[in-house]
């Protein structure tokens, strides 16, 4: 049974005050739910502040970003072994705005994924597809190269321990979202993709939604088969909204301990 993920992505928000408020906020909010996994990925300066507030909570503290070196003369980098001490449980590796405004490519991407997973953190790869590429059907060709690349440079033991984001770059920030049909075809596809590696992979690999999810669409996107919750970033940052999502995810995980 795949248990849901919900992951909050605060991206540049948020002050030192504001960040402790919203996680004590969702803590509670979110103290009943048993059947889906909930984290928060805090801006870095706010990581030790929110992991004294929710290391006694349901809630997990992931990162939004990692540097694919453990140590060395890089400034300003923060290194995976840093925050394994920090507490953090997951970290956001490959987002689209890394990939475009950080020039971040595939290569460092995969780097990125081994130094986490070896500090046993689980790594949250994202990959998507611009609208250009999608106007021009290269959705699949796309999402394909991005994956097979982690795919033909990790051991099996990463890439079971992996989970997956499909972010729509055309869908974040713009307030579009993919359909249902739409975003699960890709779910799809990238579980099959897996699968061929693994049928352990295929059985537990979770794949999560991230373009645009709020609380109006998350329980049709969540419901869809291969759909196994979502990595939110707007919506993350309005308690109400991201309680609502959670507990869209919460209903998810319940029904599938029936099936």
């Amino acid at each position: 049974m795949r248990k849901p993920i919900v992951a909050g992505n605060w991206k540049l928000h948020g002050t030192r005050s504001s960040a402790a408020s919203l996680a004590l906020d969702i803590a509670k909010g979110i103290d009943s739910l048993d059947h889906v996994e909930i984290g928060v990925c805090p801006p870095f300066v706010h990581l030790a502040d929110v992991e004294k507030l929710i290391n006694t909570t349901p809630l997990w503290l992931g990162a939004q970003n990692v540097s694919e070196h453990e140590s060395g003369a890089f400034t300003g980098e923060i290194s995976a072994p840093m925050l394994s001490e920090f507490g953090c449980k997951y970290v956001i590796i490959g987002h689209s705005e890394r990939r475009t405004l950080f020039a971040e490519n595939n290569k460092t991407i995969c780097a990125k994924i081994q130094t986490v997973h070896a500090c046993g953190m689980t790594p949250i790869l994202c990959i998507g597809e611009t609208l250009s590429d999608r106007e021009s059907n290269k959705t699949k060709s796309v999402i394909l190269d991005q994956l097979n690349a982690v795919l033909h440079s990790s051991p099996a033991k990463v890439l079971e321990a992996l989970v997956v984001a499909y972010e729509p770059v055309w869908a974040i920030g713009t307030g579009k979202t993919a359909s249902p049909e739409e975003a699960q075809e890709v779910h799809q596809l990238i579980r099959e993709r897996m699968g061929q590696f693994s049928h352990n992979i295929t059985e537990h690999l979770r794949v999560l939604y991230g373009g645009s999810v709020n609380a109006s669409n998350a329980a049709e996107l969540f419901a869809m088969p291969d759909i196994d919750g979502g990595l939110i970033g707007g919506a993350s940052l309005k308690r109400e909204d991201f309680i609502k999502i959670c507990k869209a995810a919460e209903a998810v995980g319940l029904e599938r301990t029936k099936n």
